[in-house]
């Protein structure tokens, strides 16, 4: 009997259906499940604490013998409504940003298109905790997760980078992939993905579930509508672009 293998998840709405496929599932005696950011998921791979994460596509290249072991995943075919720069001003007007620590995925997108796509070029900050409270005037913040969905309607302007993206590209975007960085056995991935799409196939449960957390925002369209589970062809086009977009390190 092998050990245990250890997997780290993102702790966020969007993962919700996979946690609750992991934990509702046989395999669950096979590992040991945390829930973390995303950018910790990415130090946890990276360092070698964890087997298989729910990773940042950005911070793969980081990772030792990375390899996607799933057609599973976080991403969007335009608006996303978790991933947005917030401001009380046009974005033309804003001086400064804020990024949000917890991804870095997030981070590079943002720097991508105001680059490339609104061709602006604000001073960029390294946010801490609490910043959402310094946007005001021209100071703007990229806020995702769950933060994102509940604080928007507390700024004038939302910029969704799902949305942006699919506008500057055509292309869908992916924000997170199943990574391990070790080889697995075959028959412990196909149980691994088959408890992932029975998660996605609980969405329903999941949505009744969770929605009394999240007054006022429809988690239903959100779940099924806007976040895409299943990485498509196409969605894989856009993370080979995504990775040739990233022509230098952001440095704040």
């Amino acid at each position: 009997m092998m050990n245990k293998i250890n997997v780290s998840a993102v702790s966020y709405l969007n993962t919700k259906p996979f946690l609750y496929g992991l934990e509702k599932s046989a395999i669950l005696r096979e590992i040991n499940l945390s829930k973390k950011i995303p950018a910790k998921v990415a130090e946890d791979l990276i360092t070698g604490h964890a087997t298989i994460g729910l990773v940042p596509v950005a911070a793969i290249p980081s990772i030792t013998n990375a390899n996607i072991i799933t057609d599973y995943g976080i991403g969007s075919n335009g608006e996303v409504s978790s991933v947005c720069i917030y401001s009380q001003v046009p974005i033309a007007s804003v001086e400064t940003l804020y990024l949000d620590y917890q991804s870095r995925t997030s981070l590079e997108l943002a720097r991508i298109l105001l680059r490339d796509y609104w061709k602006l070029n604000p001073e960029l900050k390294a946010a801490q905790p609490g910043y959402e409270f310094l946007i005001n005037d021209t100071v703007a913040g990229l806020i995702i997760g769950d933060r994102s969905l509940t604080m928007k309607s507390q700024f004038r302007y939302c910029y969704d980078l799902g949305k942006v993206w699919k506008e500057h590209t055509g292309l869908p975007f992916i924000f997170a992939c199943w990574v391990t960085n070790k080889i697995l056995p075959a028959n412990f991935i196909a149980s691994f993905e088959s408890a992932l799409q029975n998660g996605i196939e609980n969405i329903a449960t999941i949505v009744k579930t969770n929605q009394p957390a999240f007054e006022g925002i429809d988690i239903d369209d959100y779940l099924n509508n806007k976040v895409k589970f299943r990485l498509t062809e196409e969605m894989k086009s856009g993370m080979e672009l995504f990775f040739e977009s990233i022509k230098q390190p952001v440095t704040i």
